[in-house]
């Protein structure tokens, strides 16, 4: 496959891009049609996988002459400026039923420039059930010529109702070879680092790219594992979890302070406010909406800052456990073997599945609006308690 293609950075997922190549294609077949193509998709996959990626290839396809992906339709698409495209893509913890309400009305435009109008929702799973069923009237009766994709970490994520009228195409967690081959070839990352940053990431290729090309973060997962090698009491695991907190803000407050200062100069300059001037009182409260949803976004960035770390808080102990029983697999923090090594002999099996659980119940509980600083002491409070034993 050529690497100018939109498929070309999907890692590992050749089945997946086949079966929706296919349906472009069968789209524009008419009464040759194979039946391939459909209205209404489900693009599942862990965090990292390429769901949005492949999304948005499949709308390139189908919004391109004869299905196969053009490039001019390509960078329509890639800029989110395509007219016949309409994107959801909520900065929310969860998505509004008045954004899926804006979303579905735009369903019954007609297109304009494509054979077909396009509809993609990013993180799906977002979409509480009264939210859902307002998505759910337009599949159940979808306009001409409209094609929805859903994106999602998995079919259990979405009400069976939803489930029962889209096509599901699943993704696999990419091996980490082939996520640090894609490191070495797109940014020119030194191979070892590539793999290292694969395998901690656990072939999440935004975060491998980030931790093969940001020294910082790097920094911060290394004190992150360092911290929980440490804990050995429930006073010093009270200080970590608060640590571990300031780590999440630090790395939540990297990834979007930059956006943050971009957003508001583009605002201000489309404006015609000039920097440094006061910002006239009929355009604060376009301005005020622009920072709530700034402070909606960091909000979400914080808690999955927090899940990355109990992510890689998982990743550790199912490494530890992996040693005590001798299942020579490899492991997702190998460039900490000694430490491993040396956590798994003071520690039974039965303590390391403890901390499991509790890490488990704390990316359960963090969604369902808990505190994340108590979030994090329930894991290192549990590590203590189980290491004394």
């Amino acid at each position: 496959m050529s690497t100018e293609t939109p498929f070309a950075e999907l890692i590992g997922q050749q089945q997946a891009i086949e079966w929706v190549t296919a349906a472009a294609r069968d789209a524009y077949r008419g009464e040759q049609s194979t039946g391939a193509m459909t209205h209404a998709w489900l693009l599942t996959g862990p965090p990292g996988s390429g769901r949005s990626n492949l999304a948005y290839a499949f709308a390139t396809a189908l919004l391109s002459p004869g299905g196969v992906p053009d490039p001019a339709v390509a960078a329509l698409v890639d800029a989110r400026t395509h007219p016949d495209l309409a994107v959801l893509a909520s900065e929310r913890v969860t998505i509004t039923i008045d954004e899926v309400r804006r979303l579905v009305t735009s369903a019954a435009y007609s297109p304009s420039v494509a054979a077909y109008r396009v509809l993609v929702i990013e993180d799906a799973d977002r979409m509480t059930e009264r939210t859902s069923n307002v998505l759910l009237k337009s599949l159940e009766e979808p306009p001409e010529r409209t094609v929805w994709i859903l994106c999602a970490p998995s079919e259990a994520d979405l009400l069976p109702t939803i489930r029962s009228r889209v096509r599901v195409v699943r993704l696999r967690v990419p091996d980490p070879a082939e996520v640090a081959e894609l490191l070495v070839r797109r940014d020119g990352v030194d191979p070892a680092l590539a793999l290292r940053a694969a395998q901690e990431a656990q072939s999440h290729i935004g975060m491998a790219h980030r931790l093969a090309t940001d020294a910082d973060a790097r920094a911060r997962r290394d004190e992150t594992i360092r911290i929980a090698f440490g804990v050995r009491s429930v006073p010093q695991a009270v200080r970590s979890a608060q640590r571990l907190l300031d780590i999440a803000k630090e790395d939540s407050s990297a990834l979007t302070e930059e956006r943050d200062e971009g957003e508001r100069a583009a605002a201000l300059k489309s404006m015609g406010v000039q920097p440094g001037a006061a910002v006239p009182p009929q355009l604060r409260s376009m301005l005020k909406q622009l920072e709530d949803d700034q402070k909606r976004r960091a909000t979400r960035g914080l808690r999955d800052s927090v899940d990355r770390i109990l992510l890689d808080l998982l990743a550790l102990h199912r490494d530890v456990l992996l040693h005590q029983l001798g299942a020579g697999l490899t492991p997702v923090n190998g460039a900490y073997g000694d430490d491993i090594e040396r956590l798994a002999t003071d520690t039974p099996p039965t303590a390391t599945l403890a901390v499991l659980d509790a890490i488990a119940d704390a990316r359960r509980r963090l969604p369902a609006n808990v505190p994340p600083l108590l979030v994090l002491e329930a894991v290192l409070v549990t590590a203590a308690l189980e290491r004394r034993r």
